[in-house]
């Protein structure tokens, strides 16, 4: 169930040994550096780790379906941060940061490495290009003065997995931050979080998928029915209004508050139409967000779909989005489409 590996080394007189331990079915793997002077002074060490990663796009990556790709570093006063390799290329980069927490980590679509100083003092965070489209992000720990003939040791963690929720939180403090749900994290993860107990009753993520979009749709139903109803009832009263436009169109102004009056009277509410769209929009982007990113996803399959985080191959899914469901008016087309296109585009 557990595996060292040790590497040694020396060089005029300071001995390293460091020391990975692997765990049958964990992603975190251990990791100590020893060092012991042997020469007649005292020396300073630092212990010096980095990820490094070259910087072409993944193998089927596109604009329209793209996550992030590349270094992220954490500290408890910056919090999470991505660096891009087009700013490391730059210069762009943020300079190195001194703290004495935190973590950096390598990220690409579904994946994640990444090292956390488990040794309590100072240490150095940072990105660099290291060659010609080879890129870094790593930690220089300090182990202090080491007496001749003394030894010191410093230990940390690695995680080296796919980005499953679950593993994410157990490594660090906000670890699964690592999860490119973009600029709708804050409504990605909670929606992650339902996702994840439908899951756990029907045991098969495509259905999940599908109640969920309907769950999501039922919340939002009585802005939609109200949306519904203030735009029939324009559109009644709709003849009327163009009257009054053609009666005062040589005078802008007077057709404007006319047309105002018009409104008030009827108690129209132009902005009632447009608002279920404009709560909605940013949930269901979420959603996709959460979807695109969702490696619980991939390799499951759902009736002729072999994998639900790739297209569906022969294109009947995409079809299934327009054929409104239960014949209910302003259900059928945007409760299929979600999950639609992203089965179809993913």
């Amino acid at each position: 169930d557990t595996i060292e590996l040790l590497l040694d080394a020396e060089q005029n007189g300071v001995k390293l040994t460091k020391t990975y331990v692997f765990r049958r079915g964990q992603y975190q793997i251990d990791l100590s550096h020893a060092v012991i002077n042997t020469t007649a002074e005292a020396i300073v060490p630092s212990v010096y780790v980095q990820l490094v990663r070259d910087g072409s796009k993944l193998e089927g990556d596109s604009a329209f379906y793209s996550t992030f790709n590349g270094p992220a570093i954490y500290t408890a006063t910056e919090k999470f941060r991505k660096v891009s390799f087009e700013d490391i290329e730059k210069a762009k980069n943020a300079p190195p940061v001194s703290t004495s927490d935190g973590w950096i980590a390598m990220v690409q679509h579904y994946f994640v490495t990444a090292f956390l100083p488990t040794a309590k003092g100072p240490h150095e965070l940072f990105t660099r290009k290291i060659d010609n489209n080879l890129y870094a992000v790593g930690s220089i720990m300090s182990m202090g003065s080491i007496a001749p003939g003394a030894s010191a040791s410093l230990s940390g963690k690695l995680f080296a997995g796919p980005q499953e929720s679950a593993a994410l939180e157990q490594f660090a403090t906000d670890f699964d931050l690592v999860k490119d749900y973009g600029w709708l994290t804050i409504i990605a993860k909670p929606i992650f979080w339902l996702m994840e107990q439908i899951q756990k009753v029907l045991s098969n993520w495509g259905w999940t998928i599908i109640v969920l979009t309907i769950l999501i749709k039922l919340a939002f139903w009585p802005l939609t029915n109200a949306s519904t109803r203030s735009m029939k009832r324009m559109s009644t009263l709709q003849p009327q209004m163009n009257a009054i436009r053609e009666k005062y169109k040589s005078d802008p102004t007077k057709m404007n508050q006319k047309t105002m009056e018009f409104m008030k009277e009827h108690r129209i509410n132009p902005m009632a139409g447009c608002l279920p769209l404009v709560l909605t929009f940013p949930v269901f982007i979420g959603f996709f967000f959460m979807l695109r990113t969702a490696i619980e996803l991939r390799g499951e399959s759902f009736l002729w779909c072999c994998d639900l985080s790739r297209p569906d191959s022969v294109y009947v899914v995409p079809g299934l989005g327009f054929i409104p469901l239960l014949g209910i008016p302003g259900i059928g087309l945007p409760l299929n489409i979600m999950p639609v296109l992203y089965l179809a585009t993913a």
